[in-house]
């Protein structure tokens, strides 16, 4: 008789290996895509609506599209470099370590360096498109102002964001300018609405983060009166330059969703704070705006 052999129930040992060493192979993916990818997420609506509501009135004058490409492209491939740039300085939270996480970073930085340069490089070429010289030490004096405030800490943080998305929405003028090939009173008026536009978003969520706990009129006032008080700003503002003809009269209305859920938040009924869905919210704002300012825009305003 032979030796009876023992039925083992259970996937192969090679299996089992795989399972336990699974959940660190995802923590490291994970890692490895927070030391490269930017993790400011609002910072992508920031960049990208002022640019698309630029190129959606600018495409009413001219269809120069292959510019406005490679902006695109420039600025997408700028804006990712941040975040690995600083895990290579060791400037953020997120610093690269190891030998194989610096490999893995210089080589995203090399590649997007490398994209940026090329279609910068394009849309430059032969002194074309100069106008962005100066657009570009605006854009960058910005940021450096940013830098300077984050380094006094929590006191300056909403001026530090107000004054990165001046920076940022630089990109609705010069995706106009690349265009048309021309830095007009549009372009000014371009930049102008989409920085009371991204400030009042950057206001709206702070004050609904400290606000969380508030419950009445009463006691949300007391907290947010700085951001009612940034919304009859941006009105007035609104307001003069409707009157002034910087905006077209019923451009304003682009603003209108923002201004009501900015002040019917002082009367709504509390609910749970759901940062995901203030998120959701405010992304449906922005696209509600691209496409009531575009349409104002282009109805009211003469091709100049």
């Amino acid at each position: 008789m032979g030796v009876p052999t023992q039925t083992v129930w259970g996937p192969p040992p090679s299996t089992v290996l795989e399972a336990e060493t699974d959940p660190a192979k995802k923590a490291r993916r994970a890692r490895r895509l927070a030391l490269i990818l930017p993790r400011e997420h609002g910072a992508w609506g920031l960049l990208l609506v002022p640019m698309i509501t630029g190129a959606g009135v600018a495409f009413r004058a001219s269809v120069h599209v292959a510019p406005f490409l490679l902006l695109l492209t420039t600025a997408l491939a700028l804006f990712s470099l941040r975040t690995p740039v600083e895990s290579l300085l060791g400037t953020s939270a997120m610093r690269a370590q190891s030998s194989e996480e610096y490999r893995t970073v210089k080589s995203f930085v090399m590649g997007l360096g490398a994209i940026a340069a090329v279609a910068l490089g394009a849309l430059l070429w032969a002194g074309r498109n100069a106008g962005l010289w100066p657009l570009g030490a605006a854009v960058l004096a910005a940021f450096a102002g940013q830098a300077l405030l984050k380094k006094l800490g929590r006191r300056a943080r909403m001026l530090s964001e107000v004054v990165g998305t001046i920076g940022l929405t630089a990109s609705a003028p010069a995706a106009y300018y690349v265009i048309t090939g021309k830095f007009n009173a549009i372009a000014w008026m371009l930049w102008l609405a989409n920085i009371l536009f991204a400030g009042d978003q950057i206001h709206y969520v702070q004050l609904r983060l400290h606000t969380a706990t508030a419950e009445g009129f009463r006691a949300k006032l007391t907290r947010g009166w700085d951001f009612a008080a940034g919304q009859a700003v941006m009105t007035a503002v609104l307001t003069i330059a409707c009157m002034t003809g910087l905006l077209p009269k019923f451009a304003s209305l682009a603003f209108a969703p923002l201004l009501f859920r900015g002040w019917f938040y002082f009367i709504q009924k509390p609910s749970p704070l759901r940062v995901r869905r203030i998120g959701w919210g405010e992304l449906a704002h922005a696209v509600t705006f691209c496409v009531l300012f575009i349409a104002t825009i282009s109805l009211q305003r003469p091709v100049q």
